[in-house]
């Protein structure tokens, strides 16, 4: 198991998921009968990977700080290439969805400013991350706005993916309620793992100043 893990860890991890997501993909559109239809199926597809790649990063540093154990420490040490991953996924999706709209005229003029705008600014802030988690970028931003960008980002990605889902439930019902409800978890673990890490380092820092003010006297020899 050791050994499997450390094979895909880093690149290989990326490299071996967007393979599945374009396999998967082709595949989707190899055996629908009808183009259209199978473009669709694709679209709903990746929509899934990329929430479940996002849920992956989202929640790694908290669940490792709230769960300590290999699993997800592992989870917290790929976070990047899931990250990565995850904006692959939403590309191979974004293609998938121009593409239905070519082989479907009727489907950008059903679609208003207002509807497309969550979207827009989803893929403007998924781009922002993945360029940004390039070191190659990143060394010319300061860490604190670095840390900036990358919150807010991961919190307004999972905003859209909310009003995405909530949207449907009243049409769709259950297929939209579960993510709905996993994403409303997700939000908790994420919210408890920061409080049990600021706390953690609340603590490490009364401890170092309580240490800095009663020093120890060292032993006489």
């Amino acid at each position: 198991m050791n050994a499997l893990s450390s094979k895909l860890a880093g690149w290989r991890l990326f490299w071996a998921l967007g393979a599945c997501i374009l396999l998967m993909s082709g595949l989707l559109l190899a055996v629908g009968p009808d183009p259209v239809e199978a473009t669709r199926t694709v679209i709903r597809a990746t929509a899934r990977t990329s929430f479940v790649l996002f849920l992956a990063a989202f929640v790694a540093s908290s669940l490792a700080a709230l769960v300590p154990n290999a699993f997800t420490r592992a989870l917290m040490r790929e976070r990047r290439y899931l990250g990565l991953s995850f904006a692959f996924s939403h590309l191979v999706h974004m293609a998938a969805i121009v593409g239905y709209g070519v082989l479907d005229p009727k489907f950008w003029p059903s679609r208003g400013a207002l509807t497309n705008t969550p979207g827009t600014i989803g893929y403007v802030f998924i781009a922002l991350l993945a360029v940004t988690s390039f070191h190659a970028v990143s060394r010319h931003m300061s860490a604190a706005t670095w840390k900036r960008l990358h919150t807010v980002g991961i919190w307004v990605i999972a905003a859209i993916f909310g009003l995405s889902f909530f949207k449907r439930i009243p049409s769709m019902g259950v297929a939209y309620a579960i993510p709905f409800s996993i994403l409303c978890a997700a939000v908790a673990v994420r919210l408890v793992g920061k409080w049990a890490q600021a706390n953690k380092r609340k603590q490490a820092q009364i401890r170092n100043s309580q240490a800095n003010t009663h020093p120890q006297h060292a032993l006489e020899p």
